[in-house]
């Protein structure tokens, strides 16, 4: 699990809506917490594009974003104000490379998961 405080972008596939930024603070191979301004509903699935931290020149491809699909499984704090915590989990990467391209990130060594 890469403990991160990373661009995200989510769109909901399930009904019409706005994309929604925000940021992932937890992700690993099979799932993700990120936050965003408006809850999405448990069971939606969503496309997201996560933004990898750079492990080296910013054009490197570690640098390139990532695409997932994957479905809602719980919102946290969704009554605090502020942005609503969302956990997915992923049901598939999106493109060639990019499961590849997220395990590179946890092969560097430069993360480990927080007690």
């Amino acid at each position: 699990m890469i403990p991160a405080y990373t661009p995200v972008r989510v769109r909901t596939l399930d009904r019409v809506g706005p994309e929604l930024c925000g940021h992932v603070y937890d992700v690993s191979e099979g799932g993700a917490r990120f936050e965003v301004d408006e809850a999405i509903e448990p069971g939606s699935r969503v496309a997201m594009q996560i933004t990898l931290p750079a492990c080296g020149a910013p054009d490197s491809d570690a640098s390139r974003d990532i695409f997932v699909m994957g479905t809602v499984v719980r919102l946290e704090d969704e009554d605090e104000p502020g942005p609503v915590r969302t956990a997915v989990i992923f049901t598939h990467f999106a493109r060639s490379g990019d499961r590849e391209r997220l395990l590179g990130q946890f092969a560097t060594g430069r993360y480990r998961l927080a007690a």
